[in-house]
């Protein structure tokens, strides 16, 4: 648990400089035993600690911890919901959807239960990476959410690259990828019925700075921004990813997918490649000739047919 005591710990490390015990002690009204005992809770929680005996404890990289008013959050015309800890961004924001606005957003500097797709754990140390949560009512209704995770990957492509980060690559049908490797992902989740208005809650979680601890944990190959930025500003990322969805998603209510597969497409990480597609317990192999426009998958098949899938996970082949 983050407790309080734990959250002004982490704000007076978050300088990357040494801190000695007895200063800890003092400035926080505990004992130099308690203090030990929360950096060792806040090394399980993901944080890279040093400690030199007559220096104290320094983190492995300053922090760069969220701010509303970095954030812009009261120049933002939908509110901006900013915690310590949470179970998950999005369950957030759908436990509030009746009530939400268009653009409205929720950021955390931990979640105890990210969720990707197919219910796998998103790994989410402290004030580490990006965990975003945004809404959007589509009033067109369920059929028009169609390829919506596309769009917003090449939304939070061009607001990376508008922040000189290079190399940047789409995997259908919600990672971007950095030098080949996963940096981010998208999950998005729809409610709603048929005929009616439908809720969209678009969650966003990009590698910022990756522990030591936490990279053993992670079975994929992994990249983090450090690569291309030197000292990453996580309030100027998150204000710069919701600006780009603001206007993203205004232009997606209006137009759909059509003005975002061309610059999907010219980010396709797995381009005429060969490639496995799972389908359930079914493994397809063939070609990924990108998307149509309606997001589909398009798999050039051994037979020479080309099929198109709304679904499944993707991977590369490895080559004969």
């Amino acid at each position: 648990m983050l407790s309080t005591l734990r959250q002004q710990m982490i704000t007076a490390l978050a300088d990357g400089q040494f801190h000695s015990g007895a200063h800890l002690a003092d400035a926080l009204g505990v004992s130099r035993a308690a203090i030990h005992n929360h950096i060792e809770a806040l090394e399980q929680m993901g944080l890279d600690l040093y400690r030199v005996k007559g220096k104290g404890y320094r983190l492995a990289h300053p922090l760069s911890l969220l701010d509303g008013s970095a954030l812009g959050a009261e120049q933002r015309d939908a509110p901006l919901h900013l915690f310590w800890q949470l179970d998950s961004t999005n369950a957030f924001l759908l436990e509030r959807a009746k009530r939400c606005q268009n653009g409205e957003a929720c950021l955390a500097e931990m979640q105890t239960g990210g969720r990707g797709r197919r219910g796998r754990t998103w790994v989410s140390p402290i004030a580490s990476h990006l965990y975003l949560s945004y809404f959007w009512c589509l009033d067109q209704g369920l059929a028009a959410a169609g390829g919506l995770s596309l769009a917003v990957g090449v939304m939070l492509c061009e607001a990376l690259e508008s922040l000189g980060i290079q190399g940047l690559t789409l995997k259908w049908p919600n990672d971007l990828y950095l030098g080949g490797r996963k940096l981010a992902g998208i999950l998005v989740e729809v409610s709603g019925q048929q005929g009616e208005a439908c809720e969209l809650i678009i969650g966003c979680g990009v590698n910022v700075t990756m522990p030591e601890s936490v990279a053993a944990q992670i079975d994929q190959p992994w990249a983090d921004l450090t690569s291309e930025w030197d000292t990453p500003d996580r309030n100027l990322l998150a204000r710069t990813v919701l600006a780009h969805l603001d206007e993203g998603m205004r232009i997606f209510e209006q137009q759909g997918l059509s003005p975002f597969v061309e610059r999907w497409q010219q980010r396709d990480q797995f381009a005429n490649q060969p490639v496995k597609l799972l389908l359930g317990s079914q493994v397809l192999e063939g070609v990924a000739r990108g998307i149509d426009p309606q997001g589909h998958l398009q798999l050039a098949l051994p037979d020479g047919t080309v099929r198109r899938f709304a679904g499944g996970e993707l991977s590369l082949r490895a080559r004969d």
